[in-house]
């Protein structure tokens, strides 16, 4: 695999752009650092929210940059708005409800893979969403070592 140079500086409209339930996702990932973790936007539509889900292999932390609503971490439900930071250990279950805000998430995974689930579930800007199974789903999803509930 051809690794791209490096790019120190990555603007906020910048990185792959997809559409995961209505919102941006934007993948800021850099291929050129050794031991990258992922980093990402996610935009969560209100009332969408992100399902129960755990990785078998990486731990999350999300920063809240806009919005409020609900995270839940192996059944406990915390309220969580602006300014807020969340860590995830691998193999818990986690997600987040968002009935009356629009949610926009910074998140970061490591080690990397989540990007590639992104991009194979999510569509590009414009396109028409996909409509998919929970078995579909989690089959796309486990490639990159995540189940949903």
């Amino acid at each position: 695999m051809e690794l791209k140079p490096l790019k120190a500086y990555v603007g906020g409209e910048e990185g792959e752009h997809v559409i995961m339930r209505g919102g941006s996702v934007f993948i800021k990932s850099n291929v050129g650092l050794s031991g990258r973790p992922a980093l990402g936007t996610q935009q969560v539509l209100r009332g969408v929210g992100i399902p129960i889900h755990r990785h078998f292999e990486m731990d999350e932390t999300f920063y809240v940059l806009e919005g409020s609503g609900t995270f839940i971490l192996d059944e406990v439900r915390y309220p969580i708005a602006k300014g807020g930071s969340i860590f995830i250990p691998r193999l818990a279950w986690h997600g987040f409800e968002n009935p009356d805000e629009e949610l926009l998430l910074l998140w970061m995974m490591a080690p990397a893979g989540v990007e590639g689930m992104f991009r194979d579930l999510g569509t590009a800007p414009g396109s028409a969403a996909i409509e998919r199974t929970k078995d579909e789903v989690n089959r796309i999803a486990g490639k990159y070592g995540t189940v949903f509930r």
